[in-house]
């Protein structure tokens, strides 16, 4: 993991809205989650090559977040805790 984060790779986050092959006039989604370098995404970008190449759903559109990795700096406790029951 630290390696990754040398490279500058953030957790990505890709919702995918395809055509259902057998009904094109339905959308179905797909959440795909990798470590990727952002704004290029090239693994996103693989994943869509293969999509394109080997599945049958259309593609849409896709929405993309990506958020970098958590450092033990970042992290804070928590001043207040309130249970619900």
């Amino acid at each position: 993991m630290a390696f990754l984060h040398i490279k500058d790779y953030r957790l990505t986050t890709a919702e995918i809205l395809y055509h259902y092959p057998d009904h094109p006039a339905l959308l179905q989604t797909y959440v795909w989650q990798n470590m990727d370098i952002a704004p290029d995404y090239p693994e996103l970008h693989r994943f869509l090559d293969f999509w394109r190449r080997n599945l049958d759903g259309k593609l849409h559109s896709i929405r993309v977040a990506a958020a970098e990795i958590m450092r033990a700096g970042a992290l804070r406790h928590a001043d207040h805790l309130h249970l619900l029951n």
